[in-house]
């Protein structure tokens, strides 16, 4: 059904690199979502008023609260889909961060107001009505909600929406509330026993939850997370594809939102080799990244060292120093500036956020290992936490 809608009404639909054809996804999953949010919540309000359910009519509620959502998704689409300008010379793809924020913020306040009235039903109880259509009405959500959530987690993967990814969440919470609200309604048939007001409670709790799982996931886009490790795997297999390339590191991802990766990274290769030759290769790196993987590419060139022994035996001792205070370490940027009466080991040493040290103390206890093996040698070292 998802693969049949693309085709139908998103042009060029394989083209998901495209700002147009992801503006083309965005319109299509969001004027389906506020369709039928929309028929979903005339249904419910019709059968909570006339049945007397509060879950029912809450339930009705959050349905009209996503077809807002989704007018918020439908008009981010439309703003990410601008070129960049003077103002925004990285694009507005970032805007959907923010519509994902927004969103999170209209489903917390629903969530509350449900709460608030749930507990209200609690303290004053009114009676409610069996009805076998309010059983249908809330089947049919159920099992809409579902193919909701199967039908914008598959096309969020398909163009990287963080917006798509959050109704997706909500469509599955959404599912969930209205299956307790089904369970409700059938018990009270069954058994007697009304426990509509705290199936209420139960959905406003799950409503909450999502719009706090998504706000939380909107937050750590719009403050920068580190890079995947599909799209670090990636850079790096395009780089290290080229046989002058010796080595890789100081590699930094920003993400201006889908379809806007920059990167820059430091690149070894031989001194000795021409540097014109050197330029130009990496001049091809940085052409192909940006037409294979889509990343705007800034690549430092770091010439090395490569067959000098002595070079070679300092290097190999800072290397076993690092390793021996932990495996995770590495090295890179190494040169030696020898002297009369001592040389100079310059390196910069990656570390993981996670290693317990601090810079300070790295630095001090390989300084102490390598004096300790070579008397008439000083590590300045850089640490680069990654």
């Amino acid at each position: 059904m998802t693969d049949l809608l693309c085709k139908l009404f998103v042009t060029d639909h394989q083209n998901t690199s495209d700002p147009r054809v992801r503006q083309r996804y965005g319109t299509m999953v969001s004027i389906v979502g506020i369709v039928l949010n929309l028929l979903l919540a005339a249904g419910k309000f019709t059968a909570g008023l006339l049945f007397g359910a509060i879950s029912i009519q809450a339930d009705a509620v959050n349905n009209l609260s996503d077809a807002g959502s989704q007018i918020i998704s439908l008009v981010s689409f439309r703003i990410a889909a601008r070129p960049a300008d003077r103002a925004h010379p990285f694009g507005h793809a970032r805007i959907e961060y923010v519509a994902s924020m927004i969103v999170s913020f209209i489903i917390l306040i629903v969530g509350w107001e449900l709460l608030s009235e749930s507990f209200s039903k609690v303290l004053h109880p009114v009676t409610t009505k069996f009805s076998w259509v309010s059983v249908a009405v809330l089947a049919v959500s159920v099992l809409a909600k579902l193919w909701l959530f199967l039908f914008n987690r598959k096309v969020g993967k398909k163009i990287d929406s963080s917006v798509m990814r959050a109704t997706a969440t909500d469509s599955l919470s959404d599912a969930g509330a209205t299956l307790a609200v089904l369970i409700a309604t059938l018990i009270y048939k069954f058994t007697g026993l009304d426990i509509d007001a705290y199936m209420g409670i139960l959905v406003a709790l799950l409503i909450l939850w999502g719009g706090v799982k998504i706000l939380n996931e909107t937050k750590n886009s719009i403050l920068g997370e580190g890079p995947s490790q599909e799209t670090v795997a990636e850079i790096q297999s395009v780089v290290n594809q080229y046989e002058g390339v010796l080595g890789v590191h100081d590699l930094v991802v920003h993400n201006y939102g889908p379809g806007r990766i920059m990167a820059s990274l430091h690149a070894e290769v031989d001194g000795k080799v021409d540097i014109f030759k050197s330029h130009d290769m990496i001049d091809q790196i940085e052409r192909r990244l940006r037409t294979q993987c889509g990343i705007e590419a800034t690549i430092h060139m770091d010439p090395i060292v490569t067959d000098d022994p002595l070079v070679d035996h300092l290097h190999a001792l800072a290397l076993e120093s690092v390793h021996q205070i932990d495996q995770r370490l590495k090295i890179h940027d190494f040169r030696i500036v020898p002297g009369h009466t001592h040389t100079n080991l310059i390196f910069d040493v990656q570390a993981p956020f996670e290693l317990s040290m601090s810079d300070e103390e790295l630095r001090r206890a390989l300084s102490e290992k390598i004096q300790a093996a070579e008397p008439q040698c000083f590590a300045v070292v850089t640490v680069d936490r990654s």
